[in-house]
């Protein structure tokens, strides 16, 4: 499984408005249902949500990696969203999240579901990776940098 299966150029989103945990979510859910018809925009926000309340996606580092199941999803899909400012995510670090990929799976997806988080963890983890992601300006230059690091693995 490739990034790129699951994030296309026009769901990059470089410079996230919002200004709370519920707002980012809010904002990287109506994204996705504006790309996917078959997202409710309601039922991605509840879902994200209530995941959230389980416990904060924020892994730390900046990094947030949002997700959940939904009804209707026939594949794994996802956005990935900047707010260089940094929002309080709640993360483990107790640092603010600057780097979002949200993921949006099948309900009966189990194995796919693990395996894209991971794979977008562990491209996420490399710090240099980060930084770059950080200071790249434009929604084509931020999707190169994502797809040419997901060739490295």
């Amino acid at each position: 499984m490739k990034i790129t299966d699951i994030l296309s150029r026009d769901l990059i989103l470089p410079k996230l408005e919002a200004k709370t945990k519920a707002e980012v979510l809010g904002e990287l859910a109506k994204a996705l249902a504006s790309k996917h018809p078959e997202i409710d925009l309601d039922d991605l926000t509840a879902v994200l949500g209530e995941r959230e309340r389980l416990g904060s996606t924020a892994i730390g580092d900046g990094i947030a990696i949002p997700h959940g199941k939904l009804r209707g999803v026939t594949r794994i899909i996802g956005a990935f969203g900047r707010h260089r400012e940094g929002v309080d995510f709640e993360s483990l670090d107790g640092n603010p999240s600057q780097l979002f990929f949200v993921l949006v799976a099948p309900e009966d997806s189990a194995s796919l579901h693990l395996k894209a988080l991971a794979r977008v963890s562990r491209l996420l983890k490399d710090n240099s990776f980060r930084d770059k992601l950080l200071s790249a300006e434009a929604e084509d230059e931020l999707f190169r940098l994502i797809k040419d690091e997901d060739a490295k693995y």
